[in-house]
């Protein structure tokens, strides 16, 4: 959290098996913190469960993505994921 706040990221891409704050929590503190709530996150996972993408999605991540993901994979959903939140922040 420190991290996003600090650095203002243009995008945001969190593990969901972190060690001291798992990362559904973690994207639940960042859509609560009106600073850095529009930040688009992208929850990426190993373990990949039924139901995870839902959760995710409801937690308020943009994207979901499972391990092992391909550099062509990743880079197409970061392009994904600022293209819908400068759509958003224009009005498009």
């Amino acid at each position: 959290m420190a991290q996003v706040r600090a650095t203002r990221p243009d995008v945001t891409i969190l593990d969901i098996q972190m060690p001291e704050l798992d990362g559904l929590s973690a994207i639940r503190q960042i859509r609560a913190d009106p600073e850095v709530a529009a930040t688009p996150i992208i929850a990426l996972t190993a373990l990949a469960m039924p139901g995870d993408h839902e959760r995710c999605l409801a937690a308020g991540a943009n994207a979901y993505l499972a391990k092992p993901v391909s550099l062509r994979t990743l880079v197409a959903a970061i392009a994904e994921v600022l293209i819908n939140a400068n759509a958003g922040r224009t009005g498009e």
